[in-house]
């Protein structure tokens, strides 16, 4: 049966580690989907530190922007993160439209399939205004995205400081 649930919260919250967890719950070979671009090495750091926490009954796919290409069909997966998936469609257009049209029509093709999808994403925009134009027009990409998400999701769980609260 297809499910979709969105998991939010700050830097640092638990968000990654909850998502996975919840997966093993669901799964014993659940499916993680990297969306990142690995920009540098200590970002590349990072995603080896996410890859060495996950065991082998993981199966991993790393994809930018096209997540339909992959049909997971009766399988449980984790889409880490919303954020870096969308910086993927934003610098592609430098437009927060069209990157919102395409990151909407993408997200609707891959959440058709009957699996159920574990998303991860941020409240970037809990943070405060930025000073500069193009992070506030990328918050409002990343808000509106969320709420789209959240809308069509049947749960929604928000991290705060390891804590999961269930908003949906």
């Amino acid at each position: 049966m297809r499910k979709v649930i969105l998991i939010t919260g700050g830097q640092r919250s638990g968000k990654s580690r909850q998502a996975e967890q919840l997966a093993l719950s669901l799964s014993p070979t659940p499916v993680y989907v990297a969306t990142a671009h690995v920009w540098d090495e200590e970002f590349r750091e990072r995603v080896k530190i996410h890859q060495a926490r996950r065991g082998p009954q993981w199966t991993n796919i790393e994809e930018e922007r096209y997540l339909s290409r992959h049909d997971l069909t009766g399988r449980v997966a984790v889409i880490d993160c919303v954020t870096l998936w969308l910086t993927n469609f934003f610098f592609d257009s430098h437009n927060v439209d069209t990157a919102l049209d395409m990151a909407k029509r993408e997200f609707d093709r891959f959440t058709a399939h009957d699996a159920t999808f574990i998303f991860v994403t941020n409240e970037i925009g809990s943070g405060g205004t930025s000073v500069d134009a193009v992070q506030r027009h990328f918050t409002d990409l990343e808000g509106w995205m969320n709420q789209y998400i959240a809308s069509r999701a049947d749960e929604v769980i928000l991290m705060v400081s390891g804590i999961p609260i269930k908003i949906k």
